[in-house]
């Protein structure tokens, strides 16, 4: 019988000042890689369980609880992939400074046409 033992933290997630936000974004980026290579490894073992030795019940076993680690981890991924894109929007949000209306359709007291009838 081939015993696979894994082991996943779990990933704690807060709310962020906006001075953080490039360190708090690298951890996210960090915390992805990680998972997305926990993933790899947990995809190979579940395809080492095909051919190890045991039996069939034994597999199986193996099998379902590979997938569902692979799927909570998944799941961390998206939730991390999420805030990952609302942290790049937020910084694309705050660079861009707001525009400054001017032209004719700008309404102000040196744009302004007296009608008389």
């Amino acid at each position: 019988m081939t015993t696979i033992s894994v082991t996943t933290s779990s990933i704690q997630t807060s709310s962020s000042s906006s001075g953080s936000s490039s360190s708090s974004s690298n951890s996210v980026s960090a915390q992805i890689s990680r998972i997305t290579q926990q993933i790899s490894s947990l995809t190979q073992q579940l395809k080492e369980v095909a051919n190890g030795d045991g039996t069939t019940e034994e597999k199986q076993k193996q099998q379902e609880q590979l997938q569902a680690q692979i799927q909570l981890l998944q799941a961390q991924l998206q939730q991390l992939q999420r805030k990952q894109a609302e942290e790049a929007e937020q910084k694309q949000t705050q660079q861009q400074p707001q525009a400054k209306v001017e032209g004719v359709n700008n309404p102000s007291d040196e744009h302004s046409i007296d009608i008389y009838v």
